[in-house]
């Protein structure tokens, strides 16, 4: 099974951006993107394994082992200068990835990294892990930060399907520890929302501290998930950062 989901290939696009989801989330969370999305753009939106269509695939809880193994499906996709955008766990990873890209000489175009705290500042530790709570309480915590899937879980039968792998991604980004190493050279912009309890702009703006390159923060009016309800703004704001045609 590929670890990328491309709703409409555009073999004419001058770049690729590659969407890393949400804790939880999976590939479908960028359809919507497709459709107002410069045409000089391809969409490629990783699909974790252990969810949607890759149900059956064993689920990775370690940060490290799932950059590697995107860091690896994305070489051969390469070949046209390529972005890299992420939200909230998402965002963690696309770093993981855009370093390894880096020491392996593909150094990408440039890194969005969306609602979350950089790597090396992630905060204090909850004091029961949401991934170690019970299934009352890992849904809670997903209502808590505003996404709709807390409330398709209410359903049984989809609660049994879904949770396994939104505990996995809690247990993925609560056990994560930032290594040691270089700053990145690629230019990083960190986009936060104006009633995000949990990554407002002050926490966001700290992503300047991982790169040497120029480091912007776009700040968006909303909560956690500013981006659904603010989609046209984020993608006008990757748009004129990529230099490409609306």
């Amino acid at each position: 099974m590929t670890w990328f989901r491309c709703p409409e290939p555009r073999p004419w696009a001058a770049l690729r951006l590659f969407c890393l989801p949400h804790a939880g989330g999976s590939a479908v969370a960028y359809r919507p993107w497709v459709k107002e999305i410069s045409p000089a753009v391809e969409v490629q939106a990783v699909q974790y394994p252990g969810r949607a269509d890759r149900m059956g695939d064993a689920l990775v809880s370690d940060a490290g082992q799932l950059a590697r193994l995107i860091a690896g499906a994305m070489a051969p996709l390469m070949d046209r200068p390529a972005a890299l955008f992420g939200h909230s766990m998402g965002a963690v990873l696309a770093y993981e990835v855009t370093r390894l890209l880096e020491e392996r000489g593909h150094r990408p175009l440039h890194l969005f990294a969306s609602g979350t705290r950089p790597p090396h500042a992630r905060g204090d530790r909850e004091d029961v892990p949401i991934w170690q709570r019970d299934d009352d309480g890992v849904v809670a915590a997903m209502a808590e930060l505003g996404g709709t899937d807390a409330d398709a879980l209410r359903d049984p039968e989809l609660r049994e399907l879904v949770l396994p792998y939104v505990r996995n991604d809690f247990r993925l980004i609560e056990e994560y520890e930032h290594r040691p190493g270089h700053r990145l050279a690629v230019p990083v912009t960190a986009f936060a929302g104006t009633a995000d309890t949990h990554a407002g702009p002050d926490q966001v703006a700290a992503w300047a501290e991982v790169t040497e390159g120029p480091f912007a923060l776009r700040v968006f009016e909303g909560d956690h998930f500013f981006l659904v309800p603010r989609q046209s703004g984020v993608l006008a704001e990757i748009q004129r950062t990529l230099d490409v045609p609306a």
